[in-house]
């Protein structure tokens, strides 16, 4: 088997990973990646179905690939992840030329089905158990992905990686289609993740970023040993070469004290939580089933104010979900103003076939209710963003560099230096121009200038002769 792959990626973190993953496994098959979808022969849509949007950019690319398919019947169109398992036979529908429908928990068999279909088999479909379609254990394994299949070069940079340590989901909040698209929750065995830890720093990672739906719920039970994030986060310190470790997504009521000291003691470990709160209005809350209240979630924040006083908390809202009054929504904006985030992702509410919120609450919020609500919050904490970077502004911060910036990327000059982009522990982006060699080291970078997204500096200068940074700066 062999072929020329081209893989395109919608989505979360998660999909990021499976992409990669996705990758490993056709490469150990002869498989070549390809950037330019008309020099490929089989073509991966890794889907997302957390939100319409995401789903329709789908179809729209099936649509462009209608055809090239034409042309090439002998090629192979899949479509692979979330969408694949939720739409199935839906997908045929709209797209008849599809080849191979796979879910996020059957990717380990992607080769074989590639082959199956270059082989004259017709259609191949892989998809998970459905939530009530067998016993819990036969649901489970049919949701395994296969970890720790590996591929540096599908990683955005080679020096950073994301790491699974749960899968699924339980808490069914009504919006969601995660826990029908992914399956029950599951928390991978500590060595196994200490093991793919251990490779990801021989592959040149320096910072990790441990995944789960809900991961700072991650608990596994053996041998009447129970490890929780705290205890795995501990063990993680002994990987040598990991200098960054972070984690999302986390549920707030599981953002407990002892995570929190875990997250202030233990070395490499970045200050920077992502908590989705999703509304500030208790009646909204009830309905999406969070499980939380509002004032709940303001105690939360003040546990993290106490133990970690400069962390950096980011958020998601979802405006306009069903009966959604003004009065709810000015309850997000109050939470908003009051936690003052480093960053929110909003969302304007979308049904989600399938979910309880399809199937018992009414959509009743107008499209230009959302629309603005959804103005009215983005402004808001871009306000926020930007009055809380201006802090950084004369300070050096630690920045590991990712590579070109956008801006950089378009530029593409023959200059040796180049706008760079970085992180800094606790998340904020920075930009600063500099040597593409430097990527993936950690670098101190003093502050000039900063907006509601991105703070702008400079390499700190550093002695030719004593190879000791002195910092100097444009403020």
């Amino acid at each position: 088997m062999s072929g020329r792959l081209y893989v395109e990626t919608v989505g979360c973190q998660m999909n990021v990973l499976d992409s990669e993953m996705l990758v490993a496994s056709l490469r150990r098959h002869g498989y070549e990646l390809v950037t330019d979808v008309h020099e490929a022969d089989t073509i991966l849509l890794n889907t997302c179905s957390v939100r319409e949007h995401a789903e329709e950019k789908t179809y729209s690319t099936l649509g462009k690939l209608k055809r090239w398919k034409q042309a090439h019947p002998q090629n192979v169109i899949g479509v692979v992840g979330c969408m694949a398992q939720k739409d199935q036979q839906k997908i045929f529908e709209r797209a008849p030329y599809v080849d191979l429908i796979i879910g996020p928990g059957q990717l380990q068999r992607v080769a074989e089905l590639v082959e199956s279909v270059r082989s004259g088999q017709g259609r191949q479909v892989a998809i998970s158990l459905g939530r009530r379609e067998g016993t819990r254990e036969d649901i489970e394994r049919s949701h395994e992905t296969f970890d720790p299949l590996r591929d540096p070069e599908m990683r955005p940079t080679p020096s950073q990686a994301y790491l699974r340590i749960q899968i699924g989901c339980d808490k069914f909040c009504t919006y969601c289609v995660v826990p029908m698209t992914r399956g029950p929750e599951q928390c991978r065995a500590p060595a196994q993740i200490l093991e793919e830890a251990a490779i990801l720093a021989g592959q040149g990672c320096v910072e990790i970023t441990l995944l789960g739906q809900t991961v700072n719920s991650y608990q596994y039970v053996s041998g009447g040993t129970t490890t929780r994030l705290p205890d795995l986060l501990a063990r993680l310190q002994n990987v040598s070469g990991i200098r960054r470790w972070k984690f999302v997504t986390n549920y707030p009521r599981d953002m407990d004290r002892e995570l929190l000291a875990a997250v202030r003691d233990l070395p490499g470990v970045a200050p920077y939580l992502h908590i989705p709160a999703q509304s500030g209005s208790d009646a909204v809350l009830r309905r999406m089933k969070r499980g939380y209240t509002a004032e709940q979630y303001r105690e939360m924040m003040a546990r993290i104010r106490e133990l970690l006083p400069l962390a950096a908390i980011s958020s998601d809202f979802i405006v306009g979900f069903c009966g959604e009054t003004e009065a709810d929504f000015q309850q997000t904006m109050a939470l908003t103003r009051e936690c003052r985030f480093k960053n929110s992702f909003i969302f304007k509410y979308s049904v989600r076939p399938g979910t309880k919120a399809a199937e018992r609450l009414p959509d009743d919020v107008p499209a230009d209710v959302k629309q603005r609500r959804n103005q009215e919050l983005l402004a808001l904490q871009d306000a926020i963003s930007a009055e809380d970077n201006q802090q950084f502004i004369g300070q050096t911060v630690e920045v590991l560099v990712e590579g070109p910036s956008k801006r950089a990327r378009r530029q593409a000059g023959d200059s040796s230096t180049i706008q760079l982009t970085g992180r800094t522990p606790c998340d904020r982006i920075v930009v600063f121009d500099g040597e593409s060699r430097l990527t993936g080291h950690f670098l101190p970078v003093v502050i000039y200038d900063a907006s509601s997204h991105t703070l702008f500096g400079q390499v700190a200068d550093r002695s030719r002769e004593s190879g000791v940074w002195s910092l100097t700066s444009r403020v």
